[in-house]
């Protein structure tokens, strides 16, 4: 099984409404056109930005073929010429079959077509547009046709929502592996996973996806080991802090002794710097392992661009002055979030406000003003913490893995609905979940907008000369 090449991602929630549409329980074909856009680097990425549903009393439906008015290819393609979207024709097959048939063939040349002739010239990249069909199950297959009519069928089609589901064009309706299983790990050789940040709780999380068996695993840290990160970062000894060899170097070098055929990328730049955005854009997830607002807000902003399922974990230990003034911990606090596209972002739940974003940058460029108003109460929650432990990054980092194979490979007895959010505190010995529909869903103005410019929405970053 080789690793995927070209990927058409679709939120959970547009692939419920995709489904509910094709398989109204008549038994006959339907049809819709998914709104796509694209990143054409090393790997093309599609991305389902809306789903326009064929009204089916304006379809001519039978059991094995569907026709429809041309006027909503029309409105389609209106609606995508100002994000030069792709457009991907959609009907369901409720016989079963997970073929695209001589008449999918046929029909597919004759409209397709023309939808390449109202592309305005000029424009970067290549125009792609496509096919799909949908079988009862929910599970996709799609095709990209080039200008020349050339089609090509998309290794991986995605639905990211409570659940990961990969649906593989060499293993069609193939069942999902059982959690922990040799299947299990067969998945993962074809995944490549992203991991934002390898000091404590990241390095822990990364040597898990590795020796789970991720095939591809793209490190971004920007910093270099030193002394006071030898209790917490595994792998690393007093020599690495002596020549302050850069984290993601470290991981690398480990990773060779330990799985020397996974694919590791290394970038040793900040989460927002254009050679991270890139390659965390060919990601089928991330996780953000960071302890700063802004480094957060890239992944967030990266995962809703791109519809990539994001894990974030966060560690505290806050501190308090006890009775004689001596510090004492008040709580040691663990933090697991899934994000899945479209759903409730890491804002709405609270996890950082622009604010905090701002202070973080305050700090950077003016540290004296920055502590000034620190000392002045402006900025409440910058007091003293404790430092993190490597016990307590352990259960974070482990719980954060697990909520991934949860959504992957699921065996939850009610479900993955309910667990958004996992919270734990280790001073009363109490876990608290939080459900999807604990938090408001915000599907951004960046949602699904690739590596448009600006690039994650940020004019700061400019643009990107190779996306599309």
């Amino acid at each position: 099984m080789k690793q995927p090449n070209s990927t058409l991602v679709i939120s959970g929630q547009d692939h419920k409404t995709l489904h509910n549409h094709l398989f109204p329980g008549d038994g006959l074909e339907a049809a819709a056109i998914l709104l796509c856009s694209r990143v054409q680097g090393s790997r093309l990425r599609l991305m389902v930005k809306s789903v326009h549903c064929v009204p089916h009393c304006e379809c001519d439906r039978r059991t094995d073929w569907v026709t429809w008015p041309g006027q909503h290819i029309e409105d389609c393609l209106t609606e995508a010429e100002a994000d030069d979207l792709s457009l991907i024709l959609v009907h369901s097959h409720p016989l079963g079959s997970s073929n695209f048939s001589e008449t999918d063939d046929q029909s597919d040349i004759e409209l397709l077509d023309s939808l390449f002739l109202a592309r305005e010239q000029g424009r970067p990249g290549e125009m792609l547009h496509g096919s799909a069909v949908m079988l009862s199950n929910g599970w996709m297959r799609a095709r990209v046709y080039s200008r020349n009519l050339k089609s090509e069928m998309l290794d991986l089609v995605t639905v990211a929502g409570d659940e990961i589901s990969y649906h593989w064009e060499d293993a069609p309706q193939a069942s999902i592996p059982m959690a922990f299983s040799e299947g299990m790990r067969e998945q993962l050789k074809r995944l490549h996973v992203g991991v934002v940040g390898v000091s404590g709780t990241g390095s822990i999380v990364a040597e898990q996806l590795l020796r789970l068996g991720f095939g591809e695993i793209t490190v971004v840290d920007h910093d270099v080991v030193e002394r006071k990160n030898l209790n917490r970062i595994l792998n690393s000894t007093v020599q690495d802090a002596e020549s302050s060899i850069p984290k993601v170097d470290l991981f690398n070098r480990s990773a060779a002794e330990i799985s020397p055929e996974t694919i590791i990328h290394m970038v040793r730049q900040e989460a927002g710097s254009h050679k991270a955005i890139e390659v965390l854009s060919e990601a089928d997830l991330i996780f953000s392992c960071v302890d700063t607002a802004t480094g957060r807000d890239i992944c967030q902003r990266l995962a809703s661009s791109l519809l990539i399922p994001l894990f974030d974990v966060g560690v505290v230990i806050p501190v308090r002055k006890a009775r004689h003034g001596a510090a004492a911990i008040q709580d040691i606090q663990g933090r697991i979030d899934y994000i899945q596209p479209g759903g409730s972002p890491l804002q709405s739940r609270g996890v950082y406000t622009a604010d905090d974003i701002a202070a973080e940058d305050l700090k950077k460029n003016d540290p004296e003003r920055f502590e000034r108003q620190v000392e002045e109460g402006y900025m409440p929650g910058f007091g003293e913490e404790a430092p993190s432990v490597i016990s307590v990054n352990m259960r974070a980092a482990s719980m954060i893995v697990q909520e991934f194979i949860a959504r992957a490979f699921p065996y939850r007895l009610d479900g993955n609905r309910r667990y958004a959010r996992t919270m734990f505190a280790l001073a009363i010995e109490e876990t608290e979940y939080f459900a999807e529909d604990d938090f408001p869903a915000v599907r951004s103005d960046r949602y699904a907008a690739g590596l448009s410019t600006p690039l994650l929405g940020l004019p700061i970053l400019g643009e990107m000369s190779w996306a599309a």
